[in-house]
């Protein structure tokens, strides 16, 4: 986390800021170790410092690496800062812009990505943690046994969840999603009080010391539910071996595109192509058309290709990558889910 304190500090220079204010808790549990649970600021500068609310000192003194301070008043915040010579700052893009107007009139101000550009590049600590994620996560997909499942989705999510707390996980890294029958044809269906349909589509991850895992499979059972799953199954193949440093992020987007437009469902593939995670479940950059970020070794993202049909079914299959020398695919669960 020193390193992440530093790099940030170098930014800083190169574009003269004093300082650099956070508030979004994954940014301060990146810089810090710790993560509020009530408000904080993180003040990167040459002296690093959180001002955190009372009811979180405990647990800052407890995980942080950097000096926390109980926080009194927004006012004394900013006097701390002017004593001590700042008069501009940088600040995430995030900041809420009820916490921007209240600085804006003492310092100068621009918003800069510094944070998000450290977040790309994983560690190999921080990608063994998804790692440990995914295995949790997939080990407990495996054992609801789907195919012989009577219970309704909503059961299915509940019976996933539970499932990856007692093998570990911290909680689920975002709302899981088990939809089947027409409603899989919406990306982010919300599990229905009904019992499973034909295709099942589940949408899942988990969360270990922090880090979130994510993955889809779609159990399809049909001769046209199967054709559409072949569809998807070889863009997402290709995907994951098109992507590699030095090429652009889209480029990976445009051949898992260009696949299924090939076979005349181009508009039905209405997402990216993947995104990044990490601590947070939607991170930077992602296969996009649009997002022109060159792949760097250390990047961590998703490949979950899609076709929806409206109002017949859907299929998506998703695993997350790790850029080495290629993309090597986290997790050993097979696409074939039968």
């Amino acid at each position: 986390m020193e390193s992440h304190v530093d790099n940030i500090l170098n930014d800083l220079k190169k574009d003269d800021f004093q300082a650099y204010l956070l508030t979004q808790f994954t940014n301060v549990e990146y810089i810090s170790g710790y993560r509020p649970t009530s408000f904080a600021f993180c003040i990167i500068k040459d002296d690093p410092i959180i001002y955190a609310s009372k009811m979180d000192m405990e647990l800052a003194n407890n995980n942080s690496s950097i000096e926390v301070i109980e926080y009194e008043s927004f006012d004394a915040i900013v006097e701390d800062l002017k004593c001590q010579g700042i008069r501009n700052m940088a600040i995430e893009p995030t900041l809420p812009f009820s916490t921007y107007v209240r600085f804006r009139d003492d310092f100068k101000i621009d918003s800069k990505t510094y944070i998000d550009k450290q977040r790309m590049i994983k560690t190999s600590d921080e990608i063994e943690k998804i790692q440990m994620a995914t295995e949790i996560a997939q080990k407990s997909f495996l054992q609801l046994d789907i195919l012989n499942n009577q219970n309704t989705e909503k059961e299915v999510a509940f019976d996933l969840v539970r499932l990856m707390i007692e093998n570990g996980a911290d909680k689920e890294s975002f709302d899981t999603i088990v939809t089947s029958g027409a409603n899989s044809s919406l990306p982010h269906a919300i599990p229905d009080a009904k019992t499973l349909d034909q295709p099942i589509l589940i949408d899942w991850g988990a969360v270990f010391e922090g880090y979130c895992s994510d993955n889809t499979r779609t159990m399809v059972y049909t001769e046209r539910q199967q054709e559409i799953w072949d569809i998807v199954a070889e863009a997402h193949d290709k995907a994951i071996k098109a992507a590699r440093p030095d090429i652009k992020c889209c480029e990976v987007d445009k051949v898992a595109r260009d696949i299924i437009t090939e076979y005349g469902y181009g508009d039905k593939f209405i997402h990216s192509t993947g995104h990044s995670l990490g601590l947070d479940i939607h991170e930077t950059p992602g296969f996009s058309t649009r997002d022109e970020t060159v792949i760097e070794r250390g990047m961590v993202i998703t490949v979950e290709p899609g076709i929806y049909l409206e109002g017949e079914f859907g299929v998506r299959l998703e695993d997350t990558i790790a850029i080495s020398k290629r993309g090597k695919v986290i997790g050993d669960l097979p696409l074939d889910i039968s």
